[in-house]
């Protein structure tokens, strides 16, 4: 009984010691490559991962050779319990492959700003599992490495930060047109975050059922700020500049005749 507990203690304290060696051997790691000049934040955040997969490795035939386990006494059970394994992780590895693919290709990075489905935020980190994506609502988003995978992602940092954003603005067919643009391009130059380069531009896209509809068109270089609050911005502005002018916005109206219907004789 005496040994029973002798050998039950002594795998507790290396399990323990292994853990705890893994955990001080990932942060000097961490902290080594954080201060390593060269490699660009992906390229760090890819290598710190790795280093954490090979620790975790080593560890676990550290303990193996400590504790003298015997690998071949498991070989009866390696079938059912592989494949049971295999079942079981089966998402998570998946996921975590997807990771390291993602920190290699470069293709989603920390501080990205992207679209998946219904999730628009930026990039918070890239863990084991998932991605973490923030919204503007400062809702956090754990979305699997593996939907980054295999959905498509619109990523409005891949290449350029910046970002055009598309303003829609209908007014009534008997106002001064050209008046009305030059408006429409001043609200868009004044906005704050509205860049200068490249500039704001106005487009005539149709002659509407209701009135003449245009496209204020100006570009961003901090998506990650939004860009409802530019649309709204503009609008604000442009809404007053109309006021002082007597622009008007026109409301969809109905024409409807009543027709009497002929009585028989």
């Amino acid at each position: 009984a005496f040994s029973s507990l002798l050998s039950a203690i002594t795998v507790t304290v290396t399990i323990l010691l292994l853990f705890a060696a893994v955990r001080l051997v990932n942060r000097v790691l961490a902290h080594s490559i954080s201060e390593a000049r060269g490699f660009d934040p992906t390229q760090k955040l890819l290598i710190q991962k790795l280093a954490a997969i090979a620790a975790v490795v080593m560890a676990f035939f550290i303990g193996v050779d400590l504790l003298a386990i015997d690998l071949t006494a498991f070989a009866v059970f390696s079938g059912a319990f592989g494949l049971a394994i295999g079942f079981g992780l089966q998402k998570t590895i998946g996921n975590l492959i997807a990771g390291i693919i993602l920190l290699m290709d470069r293709s989603i990075k920390p501080g990205d700003v992207i679209v998946v489905g219904d999730s628009f935020g930026w990039v918070n980190k890239i863990g084991v599992r998932a991605v973490s994506v923030i919204t503007r609502d400062g809702k956090e988003h754990l979305i699997p490495n593996e939907i980054l995978m295999t959905q498509e992602v619109e990523n409005w940092s891949y290449t350029d930060r910046n970002v055009r954003v598309r303003i829609p603005i209908t007014i009534a067919y008997d106002s001064d047109l050209a008046l009305a643009q030059e408006l429409m391009m001043r609200a868009a130059v004044e906005s704050p975050r509205a860049l200068t380069d490249p500039q704001p531009t106005v487009r005539l896209a149709a002659f509407g059922e209701n009135g003449v509809e245009h496209e204020i068109f100006c570009w961003i270089s901090d998506p990650e700020g939004g860009v409802g609050n530019v649309r709204s911005d503009v609008l604000n502005r442009l809404w007053l500049m109309f006021k002082e002018v007597g622009i008007r916005i026109p409301v969809a109206q109905r024409e409807v005749r009543m027709i009497e219907a002929k009585s028989e004789r």
